[in-house]
């Protein structure tokens, strides 16, 4: 069983990183436990957690930019950012309840160590199109800095958004800087009902392909869309196919009637003010329903909007599944049955015929150790990615086998 090391201080995270690089021990990094149940399982000696390094350093409510440590709880920074009509822009997506692990466990560390944004990723860009600079601690344990608090603060190479999406296999983040934004005055949703899912997608490229700033664009199929909370939708029995508008209060009927008439060809659709709207868009940011189940398994699939359809339905050849399209259709959640190899050979066959890559997000451990989890590299890009690994981490000691196998 491994030994579970909590540093309380940059210092002491830094001094610990030093002895376990000297003594060849390998470290799985973790925040409050939320991601622990997604990618590969890390082989290691020593847990080392981030929750200890907690709180608020820097906010700016008029300059649009907080900094925290990288173990503030993410539920903490929402709210300090509620209180002044702020919000993280991107809508980080908690994978706890869908993987089994606690929800509203994520830390600001693990939002940008995964880059995993929600709907409005669309309109606002990613997690790491937010991320303006940060304090980490690499393989050699050197304390290192970049990015700063402004936009235009960066030459050569930017390494703060380039350890996004590494799932601390680089180094380990201490502190993260990022933009901010003012919360909407108003949202409302527009919801079609009973379209299937290439005539959705068209739809909602079609929203998207507007001047009216649509800010989510979501495709539920009928099978799934059963699982929703929303009292407006409680039993629906009817696909559903939503977008969001978010803007000033004077301007929404406005947005909102150009909009319906640009779809009109798509039916009339249901309407949601902004108290609703917030209970749904939260359904998806928490993954409500795709409820965690040993059943099943779950993959996250990013593609050409244009391709969604056909890859689901490709799948669906070979296997059962419940899926919803997010980004107009770029991005799936899709559930399948549980399997040894939680169904990944036809998975990755219909994403590679038509473009895109795949992620495993919720499987057995034992499932997660035997199959690629992340999309296999390519031998070039393999070559680069061990590069970058053997610059940071050079003992390859930092999440070992978290994302691939053999490093």
């Amino acid at each position: 069983m491994s030994e579970l090391w909590r540093p309380a201080a940059e210092w002491e995270l830094q001094s610990m990183i030093a002895k376990l690089v000297r003594e060849k021990r390998g470290i799985e990094v973790v925040g409050h436990g939320a991601l622990r149940n997604t990618g590969r399982v890390a082989k290691s000696d020593v847990v080392l957690t981030t929750s200890g390094l907690k709180g608020i350093t820097l906010y700016e409510p008029t300059e649009l930019v907080m900094s925290a440590r990288a173990g503030t709880p993410l539920y903490e920074i929402e709210a300090v950012l509620a209180a002044r009509g702020q919000m993280l822009a991107f809508e980080p997506v908690d994978l706890g309840p869908a993987t089994g692990a606690p929800g509203g466990a994520l830390s600001i560390g693990g939002v940008f160590a995964t880059n995993f944004s929600g709907s409005r990723r669309i309109s606002a860009g990613s997690a790491r199109d937010n991320l303006l600079g940060v304090r980490a601690i690499n393989g050699r344990a050197e304390l290192f800095k970049s990015g700063g608090r402004v936009m235009k603060n960066v030459t050569g190479i930017d390494v703060a958004r380039g350890l996004t999406g590494s799932w601390g296999t680089l180094a380990i983040m201490t502190e993260v800087t990022f933009k901010v934004a003012p919360i909407p005055q108003t949202t409302q949703t527009l919801a079609f009902t009973g379209l299937p899912d290439d005539l959705a997608i068209e739809a909602l490229n079609v929203a998207m392909n507007t001047p009216l700033e649509v800010s989510g664009a979501v495709h539920v199929p009928r099978n799934c869309a059963v699982r929703l909370r929303t009292p407006k939708f409680k039993g629906i029995d009817q696909s559903l196919t939503l977008l969001r508008l978010e803007t000033f209060s004077a301007a929404i009927d406005e947005r909102k009637a150009k909009l319906k008439a640009a779809l009109k060809v798509y039916g009339k659709p249901i309407e949601l003010d902004s108290e609703e709207s917030f209970g749904l868009w939260s359904e998806f940011r928490s993954l409500s329903i795709m409820p965690f189940s040993t059943d099943t398994s779950l993959w996250r699939i990013s593609t050409l909007p244009t391709k969604a359809a056909e890859i689901v339905l490709a799948i669906q050849k070979f296997m059962p599944s419940v899926a919803f399209y997010d980004w107009s259709g770029g991005m799936i959640w899709l559930e399948v049955p549980a399997a040894a190899d939680a169904g990944a050979a036809d998975v990755r066959r219909a994403v590679a015929v038509r473009g895109g890559h795949a992620t495993l997000i919720r499987a057995e451990p034992e499932v997660r150790s035997n199959v690629d989890v992340f999309e296999p590299l390519k031998p070039e890009i393999e070559r680069l990615t061990r590069g970058i690994k053997s610059a940071f981490d050079p003992s390859g000691l930092f999440n070992r086998g978290r994302m691939y196998a053999n490093f």
